[in-house]
């Protein structure tokens, strides 16, 4: 492992210009980790940017294969990466080692299957219209179209995925496969993590020969303003907080170049129990649930963080079973101290409202986190109410009692925009309760069937990401293979004579990609 100097990293070469020094900590005990790290300054900024800017002609003008390489780099370099890193990011994170281990196989996995959706071609959206001279009354032009990366692309890291989500992970990795440089802002909490991480990357940049610039990273705090605001950005990656991310929408919206933010912010992951389930296997569902609500102290994006069910004395038995799960799980550190915080003042909202009852958890106290459970009136769903509106970060979830489908029906239309939405039911459930699926296409990303939604499986057909405010653009997803479109715009060529086209829209077709010729696809030549 590399000596940790806490310099920005700036065109292929370290800086450490200002004079703030920041320090990591362990998230377990609050001791200062041995490493300095340099916030940037507005100088280097500025650099970080324009030396993007400057990489991205030559970036991506590089062929789909050669961007392959350099993603496959990334993994193996990530792969490398011991256990001397798996400790620094344990100890910056709380996490256990088994999970930083997944994690990291998990990011060197995502980017291998972008450098396979480089490889395969299908990425480009490439469209061919053949000309028509002879149409009446007007001919058609040959027309040509395919997609190219936007450009630099700012990225900001989670808390909670020091790996996944963060220096390598998704957003970079769709970024770095779509022709954009990035500029990652490194977030406060594992600085350690990230700088080996970079060190990571640089080291596969140089082995492929990419140009200097395809990879930046600042450290500060205050700095993320300037780098949304640099006008050679063009696009921005954000995993955090609604607050956060939707300030950086409103910095991006008022430049004088708007640009899109990409943000994934808030989700409270509806998990909705149907009436046959509860009759079949209520133990099973209740043993689950509660294993989703507490897993990795509840800091995941989609940490079920409301259940919907009918008025039942099964129901009423059901949550009786739960608030005594929730009451015998034992507390967990969670990420850092501000997500403590954060999470103390969210308890602290549902303990003061008068229409939220808590059933079970103990007494927040010391550095850990404590499982709570709540149960509110089915009123303040179907109202709107923004106590269940808000996401409490942490292994806490709500209660919903409704009276009958009808009110069931009412209370899911209350919901705002979510990343997932959870069904528990057995087969006479669906056919009876037919309508929810159709109500919560329109709600969330991602709809399970008899699962829980703390998994993401990192695929083609995934999406993570659904209507605000669950992310900032309900278009896209942060993870799979479709994240790549985040970055991408289409150009269209007319009447272009065939030598000076790009590779994918040449008549020869080379490199055989996937292309939709005259309404048709196809891999032929044409």
């Amino acid at each position: 492992m590399n000596q940790i100097l806490g310099h920005n990293y700036i065109g292929g070469a370290r800086s450490a210009a200002g004079q703030t020094r920041l320090q990591s900590l362990d998230a377990s005990t609050g001791e200062a980790l041995p490493h300095d790290f340099i916030q940037a300054t507005a100088e280097e900024v500025d650099a970080a940017a324009k030396a993007a800017a400057a990489a991205y002609p030559a970036y991506r003008s590089l062929s789909a294969a050669r961007r392959a390489e350099f993603l496959d780099a990334i993994a193996d370099e990530l792969d490398a990466l011991g256990d001397e890193f798996v400790a620094v990011v344990c100890r910056e994170t709380a996490l256990p080692t088994a999970r930083i281990q997944g994690e990291r196989g998990r990011t060197s996995g995502q980017m291998r299957l972008f450098a396979k959706v480089l490889r395969r071609g299908d990425f480009y959206g490439a469209r061919i219209d053949r000309a028509l001279p002879e149409r009446t009354p007007l001919p058609r032009p040959d027309l040509r179209q395919y997609r190219i990366g936007l450009g630099p692309v700012a990225v900001f890291g989670a808390s909670n995925f020091p790996l996944a989500f963060s220096t390598a992970g998704g957003d970079t990795a769709a970024a770095l496969a779509a022709g954009c440089p990035v500029v990652f802002k490194a977030h406060s909490g594992h600085m350690a993590t990230a700088e080996q991480v970079a060190d990571a990357i640089i080291r596969a940049a140089e082995k492929t020969a990419m140009p200097a610039g395809v990879f930046n990273m600042i450290y500060g705090g205050g700095v993320g303003e300037w780098l949304v605001k640099h006008p050679a950005i063009q696009a921005v990656g954000f995993t955090g907080s609604l607050k956060g991310g939707r300030a950086l929408c409103d910095m991006a919206a008022a430049r004088p170049q708007p640009i899109p933010v990409f943000a994934e912010m808030s989700s409270i992951n509806p998990v909705i129990v149907l009436p046959q389930a509860l009759a079949t296997r209520a133990d099973s569902v209740a043993r689950d649930l509660t294993a989703s609500v507490v897993q990795g102290c509840g800091q995941f994006c989609t940490n079920p963080g409301l259940v919907i069910g009918i008025r039942s004395a099964e129901f009423t038995a059901f949550t009786q079973q739960v608030a005594t799960l929730i009451g015998d799980q034992a507390p967990q550190t969670m990420l850092n101290a501000g997500t403590l915080q954060s999470y103390g003042k969210g308890l602290q909202k549902l303990l003061a409202h008068p229409g939220i009852e808590h059933l079970a958890g103990r007494t927040q106290q010391g550095n850990q986190a404590q499982p709570q459970l709540f149960k509110a009136d089915a009123s303040l769903l179907i109202n709107g109410d923004e106590a269940l509106q808000e996401e409490v970060f942490g292994p806490t979830t709500v209660f919903v009692e409704v009276a009958d489908q009808a009110q069931l029906t009412a209370a899911l239309n209350g919901l705002h925009g979510q990343l997932t939405a959870t069904i528990i039911g057995e087969p006479a459930d669906f056919e009876r309760f037919g309508e929810l699926t159709p109500l919560l296409e329109q709600k969330v990303g991602r709809i399970l069937l008899n699962g829980y939604p703390t998994g993401v499986e990192v695929c083609d057909s995934m999406v993570h990401g659904g209507p605000y405010p669950a992310t900032s653009d309900a278009r896209g997803t942060s993870v799979g293979t479709l994240a790549i479109d985040r970055f991408l715009r289409p150009v269209c060529f007319q009447n272009y004579p065939d030598s000076l086209l790009p590779e994918p829209l040449k008549n020869a077709n080379p490199l055989g990609i996937l292309r939709l010729v005259d309404g048709v696809p196809g891999r032929e030549a044409l």
